[in-house]
């Protein structure tokens, strides 16, 4: 299968530490991060995507405003630029480590943040940028344990 996203969440799952609108936002957000975690390739689409499918009942759901589809346009351009490849809608991309690795090196150093521009979230996600990403649930980072 594959995850259908739009391009500002390329930024968004880089942060996603199970927090959401709704809670069955959030029970669908931790599902989406589930497959991206066992390999699902991502497939890049314009407007509402698999993490927005909770909100798609109210037809006045940010998802569908114009200020979020300039969102993805600025997202899909500069994590085009920060990878250095073509990015863009109809893209398939596999998750893997070197992926997440390299979007959140890019979004640590504030390449990726003015897409994130007016976003409610900011805050939110400076803080777990800050943290090293502690917490997240998308190819959260893994600590080896002390040997004793």
């Amino acid at each position: 299968m594959t995850v259908r996203l739009r391009a500002h969440h390329l930024l968004c799952m880089l942060t996603y530490v199970g927090k959401g609108y709704t809670p069955g936002f959030t029970v669908n957000y931790d599902r989406v991060a589930e497959r991206l975690n066992c390999g699902e390739e991502i497939e890049i689409v314009f407007g509402p995507d698999d993490i927005c499918a909770p909100l798609l009942a109210d037809e006045a759901a940010h998802c569908f405003k114009d200020s979020i589809n300039k969102r993805d346009a600025k997202a899909l351009a500069l994590v085009t630029e920060w990878l250095g490849q073509a990015t863009q809608t109809g893209s398939r991309i596999a998750p893997d480590k070197a992926f997440i690795e390299k979007l959140r090196s890019g979004f640590q150093q504030g390449h990726l943040r003015s897409a994130c521009s007016g976003c409610e979230w900011m805050s939110l996600c400076d803080r777990v940028s800050t943290s090293d990403f502690c917490g997240v649930k998308i190819a959260p980072q893994v600590t080896s344990a002390v040997n004793r």
